[in-house]
């Protein structure tokens, strides 16, 4: 074969001509079949693939996928059955030309060409110079997205300029593309999580990096991204994925610290430890002085010996004018010491109103720390059909992202509170209470209830490593988070319950304080959340506070047990089915690397309810990710509603294809706007990159879904199915409008068709309508209608047959009918939201194969059924 040799059999320019006559026109079963024939007419296929996709053009409006695509896809399927047509015949340097040829197709005006083109033309096969050349030269035109993916499909990771490739893609906002190219590379991660965290210094300048990329262009929302809040949050998030050492991250780590020390001072809390940094000191002297007074600063400053030109104006007088004995913190201290034991265990009345109370006195309240009392909560607590309230507190980790030692664990039952004091080394270190907890852990006949208690399993296990090196199967444990998702699921979605549950838009009530207001009537008081759960004694506020959040526990579920239907629930709570957990690293990796995907959201069960299946600790003790609830219950496609950022139209399109119901964004509708659109209908937000930040805390808790950005709109589709457990059907495909998100459609017959068309004149002759009615009378009776889709279907009265419009104002876009239809197609099906067509055809098999992973099939039915909608 010569590369200049002409085609005998057709022209590829004349085929191309032709491709794109029918490409313009929307005939696109005519121009599929006019490929397969093309090819195989072509003395060169190889060669004249590349003629043809070298002239035509790139993305049109209106349309969501190119001519190129269609052919490329069309000639992968068509050299399956014509394997001859491949590189292995050619000379070196025939086959070195056309590679070269085909690189360079790899540009952002041609979407979807690389995984064709490199299995087609063996590009992996090339020389690293000839690779590296083209990521240069897509680099230098701003197809960063493309240099990026060509770079991962090839793996050329380890011989580019990491931030020269991820720092454009970051700039972007498209950070989950920047951490696939790094994935797999333990040393590549390292370095982007410090290039993040070098960005959250001070001394950190935007105009000076864009400098370096002159051509990079950025929107006032990309822009905004690149800020130490949204930055710092990224940076702690990586190093917990890609386990890396916060030591490497100074910047995010001071700035964490910083906004803990400011927050802890605006809820007067002034429990923080700033020892060994001069620069938190000085903030905690600034924020002392300002809520506190002068004589507070000058107390801590002089504890911390802070230079006196760094001191807030008017403190070094201070420290002058006061005594040594006033400058001592040990007696602010003292005088607190004394404060909290006279604290009342009673609350002020304004208390009372705002928040909920604990029933029980100071007596019922018992703090565990010997071996004796231990006894005690262990023969009330581990009796059969005794309901127990669990939760553990332990000292905020601020700036860490380690595990923290559980300190306090609250245990509630009807009547009483036990509170085991694990920071007494006689207690903590004594085996006979790991052998209470594993026993009370494992005891099927006793239900616990917690909210969210993987977290608190996690710090189990880092507390007594032991739980991990002998796993228990822990039963008889209802998760009170999935209860309430259940709940927030069913009060947004307007089904069941006559009880009115308020979700508060805007309140800063979340979580179980959430659950207890809703159920309860009133929230939890959470000043003591933060507290430092390791100093001793605890105070009468916080002992108050570490009961209340275990006995409110027993509280919520008593309630809902009572009138579960009142609340939209099931009569047996424990048949509410549990969230997943994460999976371990090994079978995150394993998933990733045969889904070639960075998308960290699939999970695995952490709890079971009683009776349920059994799991480990050392899975519980897994690091459980923040990602959107994944829905245990099997949902039909049309009961699923979500909202598509516009990032994610193509995943919407194919999730409409398939019967979910899709709002879209515009492209020029600001992420936020999704936001809005999820709390007003109860839609779920499917979004990509760094807007899911943002968004995931303006909704309820996994009502925010994140979808890696570098896969295909097919296989997000796939990955959304599986993540709400969608149970598709055949008959849910075609059921909804891809255009308008309609699921009503009319039913038009071939005779109402043609008088329609005639009525508009569109038929071009008397015997183009002779024949339709021919065909029509002669073969009603072996017509079959194979496309019945889960849909309403519309009476005909909706349908003004004067002017051809529904009730909507829309109507029946007659032109893209092909008159030739009309003698093989029975019915068609008009949508009354926008009035498109459609019919039966060959596209219907087409997304059967491309869903077919999850599809379910009835008994009887093949995947190989005939019947399709075409517009």
């Amino acid at each position: 074969m010569s590369l200049s040799a002409q085609s005998e059999g057709v022209d590829p320019v004349a085929l191309r001509e032709q491709f794109f006559d029918l490409w313009m026109r929307k005939e696109l079963e005519a121009l599929r079949k006019l490929t397969m024939s093309g090819f195989s007419r072509l003395q060169d296929p190889l060669t004249g693939l590349l003629i043809i996709l070298e002239g035509c053009p790139g993305i049109q409006k209106g349309k969501s996928s190119t001519l190129g695509q269609l052919v490329l896809a069309e000639f992968v399927q068509w050299r399956r059955s014509h394997p001859r047509a491949s590189l292995q015949s050619l000379m070196e340097e025939e086959k070195l030309k056309l590679q070269l040829r085909a690189l360079n197709l790899i540009t952002s005006s041609q979407p979807g060409y690389l995984d064709p083109l490199l299995e087609i033309y063996e590009l992996r096969t090339l020389e690293t110079s000839h690779l590296l050349q083209h990521v240069t030269y897509l680099q230098d035109t701003c197809c960063y997205r493309e240099a990026a993916l060509l770079s991962m499909k090839v793996e050329l990771q380890k011989v580019l300029d990491m931030e020269q490739m991820c720092v454009p893609l970051i700039l972007l906002d498209k950070l989950p593309l920047a951490e696939s190219y790094v994935r797999d590379y333990p040393e590549l991660q390292r370095r982007l999580v410090q290039l993040l965290d070098s960005w959250c210094s001070p001394d950190f300048s935007l105009d000076n990096l864009r400098r370096r990329f002159p051509r990079l262009s950025l929107s006032k929302h990309q822009t905004d991204q690149i800020q130490p809040k949204l930055l710092s949050r990224h940076v702690f998030r990586l190093m917990e994925k890609f386990s890396v050492d916060p030591g490497v991250c100074v910047n995010s780590v001071h700035k964490r610290k910083l906004d803990s020390l400011r927050f802890l001072m605006y809820k007067r809390f002034k429990e923080v430890t700033v020892e060994g940094s001069l620069e938190l000191q000085v903030v905690l002297v600034e924020l002392l002085v300002h809520y506190s007074g002068l004589q507070v600063g000058a107390q801590w400053a002089k504890r911390y010996n802070i230079p006196r030109h760094r001191l807030p104006f008017g403190v070094w007088d201070t420290m002058g004018s006061l005594s040594s004995n006033q400058l001592e913190v040990s007696e602010m201290n003292e005088v607190n010491e004394v404060f909290f034991s006279l604290e009342s265990w009673v609350t002020p009345q304004s208390h009372q109103l705002q928040y909920y109370q604990l029933p029980l006195t100071r007596e019922k309240i018992h703090f565990i720390q010997t071996l004796e009392q231990l006894q005690l909560c262990r023969d009330t607590v581990l009796q059969a059909g005794v309901v127990v309230g669990v939760d553990m507190e332990w000292r905020a980790g601020f700036g860490t992202v380690f595990t923290q030692n559980v300190a306090l664990i609250q245990l509630a039952v009807k009547g009483q509170v036990f509170l085991l004091d694990l920071c007494s080394q006689s207690l903590n270190c004594h085996s006979l209470t790991v052998q209470f907890i594993r026993a009370l852990l494992t005891d099927s006949s006793v239900l616990k209830l917690g909210y969210g208690m993987s977290g608190d399993f996690k710090s189990l296990v880092a507390t007594w490593p032991e739980l991990k090196e002998e796993p228990l199967e822990v039963k008889g444990v209802l998760d009170l988070l999935h209860v309430h998702q259940q709940l927030q699921r069913c009060w947004r979605g307007g089904g069941g319950g006559s009880r009115s549950v308020e979700v508060n838009e805007g309140s800063a009530e979340k979580g179980l304080s959430l659950l207890v207001q809703q159920v309860l009537g009133k929230p939890l008081d959470k000043m003591e959340q933060l507290s430092n759960w390791e100093r001793r004694p605890l105070r009468t506020s916080q002992l108050r506070y570490a009961a209340v959040d275990a006995y409110c526990l027993l509280d919520v579920y008593l309630t809902l047990s009572h009138n579960p239907k009142a609340f939209g629930l099931p009569e047996d709570l424990q048949s509410i089915p549990s969230s997943q957990g994460a999976k371990s690293r090994q079978e995150k990796k394993h998933r990733e690397k045969s889904r070639k995907s960075s998308d960290p959201q699939t999970r695995k069960k952490v709890q079971t309810p009683a009776g349920g299946p059994k799991e480990s600790m050392s899975s519980m003790s897994s690091s459980v990710s923040s990602s959107s609830e994944h829905w245990e219950a099997s949902i039909s496609p049309h009961e699923l509603r979500v909202v598509c950022d516009n990032m994610l139209q193509g995943l919407g399109r194919f999730l409409r294809c398939l019967g979910v119901d899709v709002l879209m964004l515009e492209n020029t509708d600001d992420h936020k706007v999704a936001a809005e659109i999820a709390r007003a209908e109860g839609r779920i937000i499917l979004t990509a990159g760094q807007p899911y930040q943002s968004l995931r805390s303006q909704v309820a808790e996994g009502r925010c879904l994140t979808l890696d950005c570098s896969e295909k709109a097919r296989d997000q589709a796939v990955y959304a199915l599986k993540h709400f457990h969608v149970n598709l059907t055949p008959s849910d495909i075609f059921s909804r409008c891809q255009a308008c998100n309609n699921n009503e459609y009319l039913k038009v017959s071939r005779e109402e068709m043609t008088q329609m068309l005639s009525k508009r004149g569109l038929l071009q002759d008397e015997s183009e309508r002779c024949s339709t009615q021919g065909v029509s009378e002669g073969n009603r009776s072996v017509d079959a209608q194979i496309f019945n889709p889960c849909c309403r279907w519309a009476p005909q009265s909706v349908l003004d047959l004067e002017t051809l419009q529904f009730h909507s104002g829309s109507e029946i876009q007659l032109k893209t009918v092909p008159p030739g239809l009309l003698p093989r197609i029975p019915e068609f099906f008009v949508c009354t939201g926008c009035g498109k067509v459609f019919w039966e055809g060959t596209h219907y098999d087409r997304v059967l194969s491309q869903f077919q992973e999850v599809l379910q099939l009835s008994d009887g039915e093949t995947f190989s059924q005939a019947g399709a909608v075409q517009q």
